[in-house]
């Protein structure tokens, strides 16, 4: 084969870091082309799709009764299939010019998936073009390979994926995952947690952009040395008319303190089941975190001091999945062991 036909086949190759909140593409050789919200505003009358990504999420809580704003995926698993399948075949197609071809693909999932969901990703993206088998890897591995750790060496990493639905903490080590903890707790759990918390204690009734808004401004899982205070609009309960009200990080810390704990809790589960040697390293080396949960104010410091280990937030948190995802196409033949597909 020549060297430009041996490329243009590289160039097809591409992993997909498919989330709850966002979906990333990295092609071979080009890195991440693509980073969009996994929404699609889809017509109810004919289940045509009208938009994808950021311009369907623009459209959430803003659409007539006939178009809807769908995320297909919750907990980090297929909820809606067709969409997804649709949604992955407008992505591909995005970056993918070449229409003939199928694209070899790998896929990054959460480790605690089912058999039955981790299926359906795959038929998911191999209706929307992959060719097949579609390669499954799972978000721990990639989070840290993504993350720059030495995931081969006989030496202990821990890894905090914290995403839209779920939060992934692993151990690695020899390029395997020695113990996991998945849990379907993410982003979209405190945003749910503050939606819940304004509803009851002030009335006011607000939408997943406001939630998500306020968890960026507000969020924190320790307390903070300054605390803030911000605006909220949204429609009072028992008016029915619009209503501004402030709150506070100190409420805003009450109202995901729920799901927040059950992040720490997955934390020093997985930590109780590492064998000793691999904890002395960790100890050593510290905790990873990467993922969008990851940049939520004091994290790092609540981690900290519940586990008693040093806490590292990776270098670009958000991208660790998709960039380790990329990895693997990048160094295919080397670290096929570590990825499954229908076939192995």
């Amino acid at each position: 084969m020549s060297d430009s036909l041996f490329a243009s086949f590289l160039g097809r190759d591409m992993a997909v870091d498919l989330g709850t909140a966002n979906t990333l593409v990295y092609v071979r050789g080009r890195g991440i082309v693509l980073n969009e919200p996994s929404v699609v505003a889809v017509n109810v009358r004919d289940g045509r799709p009208l938009a994808v990504g950021s311009e369907a999420k623009r459209m959430v809580g803003r659409t007539p009764s006939h178009i809807q704003s769908v995320r297909p995926l919750k907990d980090g698993v297929i909820a809606d299939f067709e969409i997804c399948e649709k949604m992955l075949r407008y992505f591909i197609q995005r970056v993918h010019q070449r229409r003939w071809a199928k694209p070899r693909m790998v896929i990054c999932v959460p480790s605690g998936i089912t058999g039955v969901e981790r299926r359906a990703v795959q038929e998911a993206a191999e209706y929307a073009g992959a060719r097949k088998p579609a390669y499954i890897i799972e978000e721990p591995m990639a989070a840290a390979i993504g993350a720059g750790l030495p995931v081969h060496e006989p030496t202990g990493n821990m890894v905090v994926d914290i995403g839209g639905g779920t939060t992934e903490v692993a151990v690695i080590s020899l390029g395997g995952i020695v113990t996991s903890q998945s849990v379907r707790i993410g982003g979209d759990e405190l945003d749910d947690a503050i939606a819940q918390y304004i509803k009851k204690e002030y009335s006011l009734a607000i939408g997943e952009r406001t939630s998500e808004e306020i968890k960026m401004a507000l969020g924190s899982a320790f307390e903070l040395e300054e605390e803030l205070n911000a605006e909220i609009r949204g429609r009072d309960l028992i008016t029915g008319l619009p209503k501004t009200i402030v709150t506070s990080t100190k409420e805003i810390r009450e109202a995901i303190e729920e799901p927040v704990t059950a992040i720490v809790d997955a934390v020093k589960v997985t930590l109780d089941k590492t064998p000793p040697e691999l904890a002395a390293d960790i100890m050593e080396q510290g905790i990873v975190l990467t993922g969008g949960g990851a940049l939520l104010h004091g994290l790092d410091a609540r981690l900290s001091s519940e586990t008693g280990m040093p806490i590292v937030m990776a270098k670009n948190p958000l991208h660790c999945v998709a960039i380790g995802g990329g990895q693997f196409l990048e160094e295919f033949a080397a670290l096929k062991s570590l990825i499954s597909s229908t076939d192995h």
